[in-house]
């Protein structure tokens, strides 16, 4: 026997309680993403570059522990998720696995940038236990720290920008670290990217970060606990939890949502993994200029958690997710067809530069304002099943999408490395060894295999119709079911 949380909602009441500190929720549960960021950051953009191309680890080995690694920790999501939901202590449903499992994810993130010697077989042991566990511990942070979202507001707009701070702090940890190790940890003077003590240096200032996102976010929503929902004492077998749990996964909007999201996923593991290897070989850009192109990242962070909700005022979330995300297939393969068109700047051109990041610019800025939309989907489709079962599941509903995206980003990383398998390209070589042929390859069937990818997601988010009409219809049922039921 388990404890199962019948949650009463008291729509009124729970959103007068946080009506006075909705300042407070947006800067620290945003302030939360920080430590996901950051990790994100570490594992999509540089882990693959730099166990196989710094410290000699086969590419499609490492993006085959990668992939393992994912998978693992996907399968831990849910669990994690139905577990925070029906937890019961002092702490509430969420804060205790933040306080408990901040600061050891941070310890095995700093180890898994600083490999000792070790032969190759013992150094892809030593590589795929520090990600497995890395991932496992972020994820006992992560899953209850997303779901405070949709417990800290029940208003349609509100969870939009909730979803926009939390992307903003989260994509401006990533960045700051991005931007960190290109420009401070490796500096081309000490060998770039092959300057070894400079990946460690990048991982202890990562974990510190970590650490300081991580618990401020649960120490600044501390004084809410006894205001968020709670699990009751009411006990259930495990059984009525597999029926609650398939319920709530089986959700037609939930469905439509998250297939959606796992495609984008996957194109995503692909773009992140592959987008070194772009920078630095079809670009020829030095480590100063690879740093130098992430700060206008900044700026697109601020611009889309600032836009993304007023325009989701005017237009419902799903459209302007569908927008946002068209407009960004567009933009993003642009400046590598108007290279192999001759339209573009020579790589030793004054002029390349400023307008890659000019293009960066326009399609980060896209995309974060599509998972903004994203985001601020999910928390509405609690409600929704809300409706049917009278159980809230925030942790299950946010552990199930990471488990879907997780798994299809997997494929994404897989696929990566496949794709450098495919075209023969070269392990642990200098930039002037890499014949243009290959690296050329190498750009054209990524593009090739993203078009495919993100059209399937494009059309997966069109069966998903919560709107902003449906949503306060929801709320007003499940009122009228509460107070029928004497809740209220």
């Amino acid at each position: 026997m388990v404890e199962i949380s019948t949650i009463p909602f008291k729509n009124k009441v729970y959103m007068k309680l946080f009506k006075d500190n909705f300042k407070n929720h947006l800067l620290f549960y945003g302030c939360g993403a920080v430590a996901f960021g950051v990790k994100a950051n570490g594992f999509n953009y540089l882990l693959l570059y730099f166990y196989s191309q710094i410290m000699g680890l086969p590419p499609e080995k490492v993006s085959f522990g990668l992939a393992i690694a994912l998978v693992i920790d996907a399968f831990t999501d849910p669990l994690i998720g139905t577990i925070s939901d029906n937890f019961r202590s002092k702490l509430g449903r969420r804060h205790l696995f933040i306080y408990i499992f901040g600061l050891p994810a941070a310890i095995s993130y700093y180890f898994l940038w600083s490999p000792p010697s070790l032969d190759q077989d013992n150094l892809f042991i030593y590589f795929i236990s520090l990600t497995i566990l890395t991932r496992f511990l972020m994820t006992f942070y992560e899953v209850p720290s997303v779901a405070l979202g949709p417990e800290l507001s029940l208003d349609y707009d509100r969870r939009t920008k909730l979803s926009a701070a939390r992307y903003l702090f989260g994509w401006w940890g990533g960045l700051t670290m991005a931007t960190l190790v290109y420009l401070v940890f490796l500096p081309e003077e000490k060998g770039g990217l092959n300057y070894l003590e400079g990946w460690s240096s990048y991982g202890l200032t990562a974990s510190c970060l970590i650490i300081a996102s991580i618990y401020c976010s649960g120490i600044g929503l501390h004084y809410e606990i006894p205001n968020l929902p709670q699990a009751t004492s009411r006990r259930k077998p495990i059984r009525q939890i597999l029926i609650y749990t398939i319920d709530a996964v089986t959700n037609r909007q939930f469905l439509a949502l998250f297939s959606s999201a796992s495609f984008f996923a996957m194109a995503a593991g692909v773009t992140m993994s592959l987008g070194i290897y772009f920078t630095r070989h079809f670009w020829e850009l030095s480590t100063a200029e690879i740093g130098i192109l992430q700060l206008p990242l900044f700026l697109s962070a601020i611009l889309a958690s600032v836009i993304a909700p007023r325009f989701s005022q005017q237009l419902d979330k799903k459209r302007c997710a569908i927008l946002c995300v068209i407009l960004c297939i567009f933009v993003a393969p642009l400046p590598f067809i108007l290279r192999f068109t001759g339209l573009f700047p020579e790589n030793n051109s004054e002029f390349l530069l400023p307008l890659l990041m000019l293009f960066s610019f326009i399609e980060t800025s896209l995309a974060i304002m599509a998972s903004i939309y994203f985001s601020a989907m999910f928390a509405d489709i609690v409600e929704d099943n809300q409706k049917k079962n009278f159980q809230r599941s925030e942790g299950l509903y946010y552990a199930a999408s990471s488990f879907t995206q997780k798994a299809l980003n997997s494929l994404g990383i897989l696929l990566a490395g496949q794709i450098l398998r495919l075209v023969e390209f070269p392990q642990d070589s200098t930039e002037k060894s890499i014949p243009e042929t290959v690296v050329n390859e190498l750009v054209l069937t990524s593009l090739i295999c993203l078009a495919i990818i993100y059209f399937i997601a494009v059309s997966l988010l069109f069966f998903y119709n919560i709107t902003r009409q449906t949503h306060n219809e929801n709320l007003n049922l499940i009122n009228r079911q509460e107070e029928k039921s004497g809740k209220v």
